[in-house]
């Protein structure tokens, strides 16, 4: 019987040990809508990952650690480690989709169903665009201004166009490419930091009064558009993380 008790107080003792540990778990993410790249943040251990396709995640955790399931499509959620899920490694969470309703609106005429009598409620005309009267139109993207004006300096009429000439020069032309660079590093950091920064700065804390020129320091680097133009949420935190312990040191040797 001592032997007994001696051996579980021993396997107690084991199993406190493994738990108070740091423990590679397995997760799965079920959703009625998309599992993919839902971000998964280790806030006690300031870690983080997202799903992929399948809403599967692999993140180190210990004992009462707090992870959050985020993302614009679900309500937020967070799950206490507990230790069961050490025990197996493994994680099942259900996440709730995010509604955002809206008040109904009635605006103008209220139609009944019936084409033949609504058509004679409806006033105007309805609009013309260029393809109705023969006139082709460009659908792309629409141009910046400094794009327009980058355009207008490196083309001309005539045999001999002179403004790409005038404008190599003056350096004119330089300069707009450069403020089409700038212009395109400061829209990037603004859907980066709209879409991210509350993840981010959950596992990664900063003074509220640094967070704006942290975003403008990450945009500075040489690799910003290499790194996050395009690019998955987990590769752009992954920069962002990179660049947070750049500025911490900075911030450190500016304070000394």
């Amino acid at each position: 019987m001592l032997r007994i008790d001696r051996f579980v107080a021993a396997g107690m003792l084991a199993s406190g040990v493994a738990f108070s540990q740091s423990v590679e778990i397995s997760g799965k993410v079920d959703s009625q809508i998309e599992v993919e790249n839902i971000h998964v943040i280790n806030k006690t251990a300031q870690v983080f990952t997202i799903t992929n396709q399948h809403g599967e995640f692999k993140i180190r955790a210990s004992l009462n650690d707090t992870i959050v399931f985020s993302s614009i499509q679900h309500k937020p959620k967070s799950v206490v480690v507990t230790s069961n899920m050490l025990l197996f490694k493994a994680v099942r969470v259900v996440l709730e989709e995010q509604i955002n309703e809206l008040a109904e609106v009635t605006i103008g005429k209220t139609l009944s169903g019936n084409l033949l009598t609504d058509i004679k409620k409806v006033d105007g005309n309805p609009p013309i665009n260029f393809y109705d009267v023969g006139i082709p139109g460009y659908t792309g993207k629409p141009a910046t201004q400094s794009e327009r004006r980058l355009h207008e300096a490196t083309t001309g009429g005539g045999l001999v166009p002179l403004n790409p000439i005038l404008n190599a020069i003056s350096g004119r032309t330089k300069q707009l490419k450069n403020q089409i660079k700038i212009e395109e590093k400061e829209s990037l950091m603004q859907s980066i930091k709209a879409r991210l920064s509350n993840d981010f700065f959950a596992s990664n804390p900063m003074e509220e009064n640094h967070k704006m020129d942290f975003f403008y320091f990450c945009a500075d680097d040489e690799n910003f558009i290499k790194y996050c133009k395009n690019e998955t949420d987990f590769k752009i935190l992954v920069f962002l993380r990179h660049k947070y312990k750049q500025y911490l040191k900075n911030l450190e040797a500016t304070k000394n």
